[in-house]
């Protein structure tokens, strides 16, 4: 194919911005890729019940070219919104061999193996600010990477080039399962979102963590903007006592010895105790940017919604290398986890604020989005529930 054009060709400086962005959704052995005049789409998903959303930004190639080739309108996708005359190509790839082609050069991931590789406590990093889940001191910046695509049921081509060695793989791609993206993705009802809150990633992390030393097999989403507790999430149904943490209004670090500032506290329900809460200066806890709570009618003035925990402990890789995330939920109950990863000039995510362009040389940012469909509640003692509220 060296004298065919290309539909799609583009080239990153930094190979560890991909394997990092590609890498929190790798939950799954295959994704859907779609490719678009502004970057490019993988979506996995487990039993339609958890779906995982990355979108590669164009910014994030210092190269990136797209020549749709012109169909009849026919041959257009019916759930394509492309113009007519054109489309998105649309296929899947084995997701666990593009990752293991990305970091060809490098070590392994330490991350990437291990009986607990999903548990949120695999991937607690000690210093989120110097270190995070994905950190490989092979993974450098001394790498491009090439990706191209030629024409409908060509394999996906990833050329990685290194001091002078090149390396190409092709991947096979095949037909998806369902035409059109619309069809596959988890539906979250934007213009219905009744919960919002935007905060920094580590500080879920750490709940989630702290939860799953329970080993709890539901985690339960609080919110309310009238009473405390204003933001809680709780895990129950393992073989421990369940246990809360609560999001707090007032500022702990000052009573907080070591360790550094502790936004939340956890309470194990059984202990039987009764704290007296201080009255809140205002109804929204501290470390939240945002914190939107706008309940219907049938739930009174509180959110409460249950999830299989272990679906959310498949985010775990992203809530370690974002530096933000943003917490929505809509009136079925699907819930989205969005989370922003910075990349720093030396090629981490080390969850610190965006301070240059894309373009794939110097900072860079990405976006990668979680969706989970919640438990009904005949579902909560047999497994997660397939259906929405």
């Amino acid at each position: 194919m060296a004298d065919r054009e290309p539909v799609f060709s583009a080239v990153s400086s930094n190979a560890h911005h991909l394997y990092t962005s590609l890498q929190c959704i790798g939950f799954a052995p295959r994704a859907t890729v779609q490719i678009t005049p502004d970057g490019i789409r993988f979506s996995v998903e487990e039993s339609r019940v958890v779906q995982g959303l990355a979108f590669l930004d164009k910014a994030l190639f210092s190269s990136y070219t797209f020549n749709p080739p012109v169909v009849t309108t026919d041959a257009v996708n019916d759930n394509d919104d492309s113009p007519q005359g054109t489309y998105h190509p649309c296929f899947e790839i084995s997701l666990s061999a593009l990752l293991e082609t990305l970091k060809i050069f490098g070590a392994n991931d330490p991350t990437s193996s291990g009986p607990g590789t999903n548990r949120a406590t695999s991937v607690q990093p000690s210093n989120p600010a110097t270190s995070s889940a994905f950190t490989a001191p092979t993974l450098l910046l001394d790498r491009s990477c090439t990706l191209q695509y030629f024409q409908d049921g060509s394999p996906l081509s990833i050329t990685l080039s290194e001091t002078g060695v090149k390396t190409t793989c092709e991947l096979t791609t095949y037909e998806p399962e369902v035409d059109g993206d619309a069809d596959m993705d988890i539906p979250l009802q934007r213009d219905a979102i009744i919960m919002k809150i935007i905060m920094r990633s580590a500080w879920l992390h750490n709940a989630i963590t702290e939860l799953g030393a329970t080993s709890p097999t539901i985690l339960k989403i609080s919110a309310s903007a009238l009473e405390e507790p204003f933001f809680a999430l709780s895990g129950s149904g393992g073989p421990f006592s369940e246990s809360t943490v609560e999001f707090s209004v007032e500022q702990q670090h000052s009573s907080n010895s070591g360790g550094g500032p502790r936004p939340y506290h956890k309470v194990l329900a059984d202990d039987g105790s009764s704290r007296a809460r201080a009255k809140r200066a205002k109804l929204a806890p501290t470390v939240t940017e945002t914190f939107l709570v706008s309940p219907p009618s049938s739930m009174d003035s509180r959110i409460v919604q249950n999830y299989r925990f272990a679906l959310i402990q498949k985010a775990s890789r992203a809530m370690a290398a974002a530096s933000k995330v943003s917490i929505r939920g809509d009136r079925q109950g699907v819930l989205s986890l969005q989370f922003m990863i910075d990349f720093d000039n030396s090629g981490g995510a080390s969850g610190s604020t965006r301070t240059g362009g894309g373009g794939g040389i110097g900072a860079a940012v990405t976006f990668v989005d979680f969706r989970f469909v919640p438990l009904l509640d005949e579902d909560e003692g047999e497994g997660a529930g397939d259906d929405l509220r």
